[in-house]
Formats: C-alpha cells, structure tokens, sequence
C-alpha cells in the first residue's frame, strides 16, 4: 500500500492512476463533438440525409445537456464510482451504435444515446475529483484538465481528418471503444469510493421539468435565426414551454423530498456567482471558437484543414495561466485575484478582436487571441473549484453538475445570440458592398465555406470579406460587453478558505464541518 500524503491524506500513487483515467474520460467527452465534425461531410455523402444534418450535432447536445444534472444528483444520492462507470458504459454503447448507423434517422437516434452518457462524463470527473482531492490541493491539477481541452480543441479536426481519410468515418466513433475500456479498467481497480443507497426515490417530476426546460432552451437557441425565424410561432412555443417549465421546475424543488437541485446551494453568495460566471466564460469562450477560424479562413486566407491550429495562440494562453492559476492558489489559498484578472483580460482581449479588419495581419490577431486566453485560464478551472468549495461534500454532484450546466447553457447562448449577431451584420454589409448579388450569396447562410468562396469574383470576394470583418467586430463586442458582467460578479466574490488549507478563518454558513474524506486506497 503506498504511504500516505500527510497533506492530503491520499496513497499519491493511486491518485495519480486515478486521475489517468479520469483524464482519458474528459478527452472522449470533449474530443467527440470536434471530430465527428471533421467526418460530417463523408458521413452524409454515405448514409445521405443532409436535411437532417443539423440533428447530428442537436441530439447530442440536446441529450447532454438534459442528462447533466441528473448525473450530478444521482451520483450523489447512490454513489460516484457506479454512476460514473454506467455513463462511459452508456457513451460506449453509443458510440459502438452510431458508428454501425445504416441511415441518418439511425446515426441520430444513437447520436442522442452517446449523448444521455456524455452527460455524465464531465460531471463525473469533476465530482470525483472533488471527492478526491481537497480544494487547497486541487489547483496543481487545473493545469492537467486546461490541458486536455486544448488538446481536444487543437486536436479534434486533426484525428478527425485523419481517421476519416485512412480508416473510414465510422472510425471517427469507433476510436471512443478502446480509450473507454481502457479509463473503465483503471477507474474499476484503482477508484474506492464509499457505496450510498439514498432511501429516497429518484425526483422524477423535477427530472421531467428540468429535462423539457432545458430541451427547450437548447432548441431555441439552436433554431433560431436559422431553421425558423426569432420571431416565429414555432420559436415562441418552445420559449413558453421552456418558461413555464423551468417556473414549474423551481416551485417543485422547494416541496420535493430529495430534490435533483437542491435550491439551497444557491444560498451560497460563492456558488451563484460562480454559476453567473461560468454561463457568461461558456458564451464569450464557444463564440470565439466559432468566429475565430471563420474569420481567418475567409479574410485571413488561412486553411480550414488545420482549423483547430488556428486557436493554439488562445488556447497555449489558457494551458498556461490555468497552470499557474492552480498552482498559485494551492501554494496560497488565495484565488479571488483569478476571476477578476480574468474577467479583465477578456473583456481587453474581446475588445481588441473586435478591432480586427480586412488589413489585420495573423501576428495581430494572434496577440489578441492571446489576451482572451490569458482571461480564460484564469476562470475556466477556478469557476469550479469555488463553487465545489462552497457546497457540502453531499452535494459535490449537484455543484459539479450546475457548474457545468450553466457553462453549456452559456455556450448554446453566445454560439446564438452572438451568430444572429453576426449573420445580421454580414448580411447588410454584403447588400452595402455588392447590392442584390451579396444579398442573394449570403441569404441562405452568411458563413461561406472555402470552395464557394474561392468560386466567387473578386469584386464579391472582397466585399464578403469586409463584410466578415463587420460581423466578426460585432459578435466580439458583444462579447465584451457581456463580459464585463463577469468582472462585477468577481468582484462581489467571497475569499473563503479552500478546504485542505488549515483552519478555517472566513468560512460560509454549512462549511466549518466539511472535511475532504480519504476515500482512494491502493490495491
């Protein structure tokens, strides 16, 4: 048995082994929806459907998103280890169907499948690192996690590219088998979590509610603007029922016996702000991951083959101030400095992208996305080590879950709102610029791909270029602007002492008793 750390009472060994896997399950989390992307285009020149292409990516995300917060409670009601394996078993079984897809309808339905697990996947690695790991301590980990999503944005096309080019698209899913086996084997042998048995029942209503609520929010923001005008009787169904949900959702958790969230961890001046934070960090981060690459493919003339390249300048900043985030806020305890540095240099960072025009060299832009990144690893990874923080260790599931909710509901908004934005601005720009025929080359999308664009006159080519510059300047100020929400929210943060860190000086109502409870043991 290896000895054990005095200062976090864990076997160091079996933690590190542990935390192998759990990095394995983060990288099938977040690296699916990028290269299955890449494959996009082979995949509907086999199996057809490209009316239903949209669904690929929407079932996924809609079964994600609906499925996360319920991961959360249930890991807390019955135990972390079971619920945790049953999801990757579940994304497993998802991605093994959707790579033996015969037609589009299939793909989608088992599609949504691998999403209903990849719900509990994030959630799963942050709980159990919250189990594991005292809040003091965990900052030295922040690094690791800022740096598989890196690899995951940087990397994605790439795999995908290739996988799809020398072994065939179904590949593209098939390639989740083995890594998941693998994080199976280690998390079964190595993870020793204490068992649970609530003797509650599962909140089914609240389940239900919150399922249709978000189902509806994620639809809203996904349709939109592209599949059905904002104004539309369609779009404004979904936002009542969305609504009225959610009110019925809120009324229901203060009557529910074991409540799927529990309302009292909003109590938590900390944790609201935290999930505040984290929506807005979800918006301005998965916008500019959007506008980005479209911006230098179509005025910057760089390649949409090495697109996920194209972030390294932003997502390197992140790597690196992420790392020294946690490394400063475990050496100090202190970590209120982050969020509002943070939330500063995004806000300059967004500001200064939106500066950015036909005559921008890549050097410039990538000073500028630099900025944003440094902004980004300032929050990213210490948005959920505080909220965590601030909750009691029973409900280290329902913390880990919002957190991540709110920063997936963030991402559905900006990538929205911001893309209206943007479209709106492209479009009048192109009917400035070259009258009825930029009008009509931009009516049905405003985002050309390479081909269309190479196919274009100069005249056209030229002015959709300024008019990408338009769209981009105002997607990005919004982006600032909504940022600067961030900064005041920091701002009424709380410097409460991370558990792990020696006697509590300043500690909320709930967190005096709360001790990080040993629960990894060597085999």
């Amino acid at each position: 048995m290896d000895p054990v750390d005095p200062v976090t009472g864990k076997q160091p060994r079996s933690v590190r082994v542990v935390l192998l896997a759990l990095m394995i399950t983060m990288m099938l989390a977040m690296l699916d929806n990028m290269i299955v992307g890449t494959a996009m285009p082979t995949i509907v020149g086999e199996l057809g459907g490209l009316e239903h292409l949209a669904w690929v990516v929407t079932a996924y995300t809609l079964a994600t998103a609906a499925s996360t917060p319920v991961w959360g409670k249930l890991g807390d009601m019955y135990g972390r280890k079971a619920t945790f394996m049953t999801s990757i078993v579940i994304f497993l079984i998802g991605s093994a169907l959707s790579g033996m897809a015969q037609n589009m309808g299939e793909l989608i339905g088992f599609r949504a499948v691998q999403g209903l697990g990849a719900g509990g996947l994030m959630v799963g690695v942050m709980a159990i690192i919250g189990d594991l790991i005292p809040p003091r301590e965990r900052g030295k980990y922040q690094g690791m996690m800022a740096g598989v999503m890196a690899i995951a944005m940087i990397g994605g096309p790439l795999v995908g590219g290739t996988i799809t080019d020398n072994w065939g698209w179904r590949w593209a899913f098939y390639i989740n088998l083995p890594l998941g086996v693998v994080a199976l084997g280690l998390i079964s042998v190595v993870l020793h979590l204490p068992k649970k048995r609530s003797k509650a029942g599962i909140d089914y209503l609240g389940v239900a509610l919150l399922t249709v609520g978000i189902t509806a929010i994620v639809l809203v923001t996904t349709w939109g603007g592209s599949e059905y005008a904002w104004g539309s009787a369609r779009i404004m169904e979904l936002i009542g029922i969305g609504v009225a949900s959610l009110v019925g959702f809120v009324f229901w958790q203060t009557k529910a016996a074991e409540p799927v969230l529990p309302l009292h961890i909003f109590r938590s001046r900390n944790f609201t702000l935290m999930s505040l934070i984290g929506f807005i960090t979800g918006f301005v981060m998965f916008g500019a991951t959007l506008f980005l690459p479209l911006y230098q493919q179509a005025v910057q003339g760089a390649s949409a083959t090495n697109s996920g390249l194209l972030l390294l300048p932003m997502l390197g900043a992140m790597l690196v101030t992420s790392m020294v985030a946690g490394r400063v806020t475990t050496n100090t305890g202190k970590y209120k400095v982050f969020p509002i540095a943070g939330s500063a240099l995004m806000i300059v960072g967004l500001y200064l992208l939106s500066t950015m025009d036909t005559g921008t060299s890549r050097f410039t832009s990538g000073v500028f996305m630099a900025v944003v990144g440094l902004g980004m690893g300032c929050l990213m990874q210490i948005t959920m080590l505080v909220a965590q923080n601030s909750v009691e260790m029973k409900d280290m599931g329902v913390a880990s879950s919002s957190t991540t909710l709110f920063r997936t509901l963030g991402s559905s908004f900006g990538v929205a709102i911001m893309g209206a934005l943007f479209n709106h601005r492209v479009q009048d720009a192109m009917s400035e610029r070259a009258g009825a025929l930029g009008a009509k080359l931009t009516e049905k999308s405003a985002q050309l791909d390479a081909a269309s664009l190479a196919k274009l006159p100069a005249a056209a080519r030229e002015a959709y270029q300024h008019a990408v510059s338009a769209g981009t300047h105002s997607a990005f100020l919004l982006g600032a602007v909504v940022a600067v929400l961030a900064l005041v929210a920091s701002v009424f943060v709380k410097e409460v002492a991370l558990r792990g860190a020696g006697p509590k000086t300043d500690a909320e109502p709930g967190q005096e008793a709360q001790i990080a409870p040993t629960v990894v043991e060597a085999v």
